[in-house]
């Protein structure tokens, strides 16, 4: 195939998952990040929740009781249709999306819900740069709403009491979680608490990924299980990066080349979005590091847009044109824009690399 595409490899989705699960309890792949994983994941495993955040996205699972429903904007009707298509567990970020739900249970006394999470805003300790809106509810109104809920008649129609947070994509410093779930939620709340989502955030390695450090967070996080079960909660996390970046490659030709400027057949806006949006950078398969001899060059997306970059510097050994070129960890928001009428890169599903 010499047109750009994705390569997906079973065996890399199914690796990546089981090695989230035995960190946690409870996993729930964050279908968003790349939807032809979901189904994947849903065929191949027996126990794998699926975070949605849309009605659109439930074409891509059979199964609707696995879903993990993170609710925006909804009404009555809106919470009917998901019961219905057998949707309950919900993850909810705001009062008056939780008061809609709380006055719909009231109102249908024979609804039963199996997972409920408040989601609990998280102080994080970046910069202000007004571009991230910040989700969530205060620690105090969740505490006092926990109690509530736990104490009321509808506790009985609630299997499973939690509470959720998030953490940024690639984020690799923030995972004192044991120190922050202490201050945010009351030891009254935890003893009401079933579970605790602590959402996704694991990072993938890109080209600026320190991959020493995800070995850390991963033991950070089964720390924080074990601390969870001496207090009778069991832990989920929601990841998406880190089963869907490392299971595609992105495959793609130099089609042009001058000084030290690599032109390929594809652009970020029909295939690495990320890089624009994060912006994180793809790892180029056989790159050199910088002490192994080679040239270090800039690798261009086909587009007249001077952000089309897919690498800023890499170091390479002799590329020509006509060479493939073949990025790694390609998987995770592979979406694509309509920019210059850019088409759909095709993904062809394998079973390993």
């Amino acid at each position: 195939m010499n047109t750009p595409h994705f390569l997906l490899a079973k065996s890399v989705v199914l690796e990546q998952y089981r090695v989230a699960a035995n960190a946690s309890d409870l996993l729930s792949y964050s279908s968003k990040t790349n939807p032809l994983i979901t189904s994947i994941l849903e065929n191949e495993t027996a126990d794998c929740f699926f975070s949605v955040h849309l009605h659109n996205e439930l074409i891509n699972i059979t199964d609707k009781s696995r879903v993990l429903f993170l609710a925006q904007a909804w009404t009555s009707k809106d919470i009917e249709l998901l019961i219905a298509q057998q949707v309950s567990s919900f993850v909810v970020d705001n009062k008056a999306d939780l008061n809609t739900l709380l006055e719909f249970l009231e109102q249908r006394t024979a609804v039963q819900i199996n997972h409920l999470f408040l989601r609990i805003k998280l102080k994080e300790l970046s910069l202000r740069t007004e571009k991230h809106y910040v989700f969530g509810m205060d620690s105090e109104f969740v505490n006092k709403k926990i109690s509530e809920i736990h104490e009321s008649s509808l506790r009985s129609r609630i299997k499973n009491l939690g509470v959720h947070f998030h953490r940024k994509t690639q984020n690799m410093s923030e995972w004192n979680l044991m120190y922050e779930t202490e201050n945010m939620l009351s030891a009254s709340t935890r003893s009401a608490l079933d579970v605790i989502n602590i959402g996704g955030g694991l990072p993938a390695a890109y080209a600026s990924t320190n991959v020493d450090v995800i070995p850390t967070v991963l033991q950070k996080i089964s720390a924080f299980k074990a601390w969870l079960h001496e207090q009778n909660i069991l832990l989920m996390i929601e990841p998406g990066r880190f089963i869907s970046a490392p299971s595609v490659k992105l495959v793609t030709t130099i089609i042009g080349m001058h000084d030290n400027t690599l032109i390929v057949d594809a652009s970020v806006y029909n295939s690495d979005m990320d890089a624009l949006i994060v912006p994180v950078k793809l790892l180029v398969e056989g790159e050199l590091s910088q002490d192994e001899v080679g040239e270090n060059y800039c690798v261009k997306g086909i587009t007249p847009c001077s952000m089309d970059l897919f690498r800023y510097r890499v170091k390479l050994r002799a590329p020509q044109i006509g060479d493939s070129l073949i990025f790694l960890h390609a998987g995770a928001y592979n979406f694509t824009t309509d920019f210059c009428n850019l088409q759909k890169i095709e993904t062809v599903i394998v079973d390993e690399f």
